[in-house]
């Protein structure tokens, strides 16, 4: 097997995919701003040091980020019970909805596309993506 051309190909299939079902956006977010939010999303213990690694800047960039982000009723800093020395970054209601609104497809775009599709397909689509994000988390 073609790795090489077969990473092509799934690579043309998730852009087009996901330029054709994602939301439409309102908000004026930086591209930024959504990986923070997704990786806030995505780890339960987040702080300004690991956005700062995430996004490969400062801990003042990351933190003047953050601080935007508060504003914006994006996230909220907590201080860790049982060591208060311990920020970590949460995610808002408000945060949660963008987040969603910026990463995941658009359930009612998505349903039209799966009623196209017979009853072992939707399971193959399932079992596919499944697989994938399986085999994604014991990578990365």
């Amino acid at each position: 097997m073609d790795f090489e051309e077969l990473i092509q190909e799934i690579n043309q299939d998730w852009t087009d995919i996901y330029y054709n079902l994602h939301y439409k956006h309102d908000d004026n977010l930086s591209h930024h701003a959504v990986r923070l939010l997704q990786h806030i999303e995505k780890n339960q213990y987040v702080t300004i040091g690991g956005l700062a690694e995430l996004l490969d800047v400062s801990h003042n960039t990351a933190s003047e980020h953050v601080k935007r982000l508060i504003q914006k009723n994006f996230v909220q800093k907590k201080r860790d019970s049982k060591d208060e020395r311990k920020v970590y970054v949460t995610l808002s209601a408000e945060g949660k909805a963008a987040v969603n609104q910026h990463t995941r497809l658009d359930p009612k775009k998505l349903e039209k596309v799966l009623q196209q599709l017979n009853e072992d397909e939707i399971k193959t689509v399932k079992t596919t993506f499944s697989m994938l994000s399986r085999e994604v988390k014991s990578c990365f």
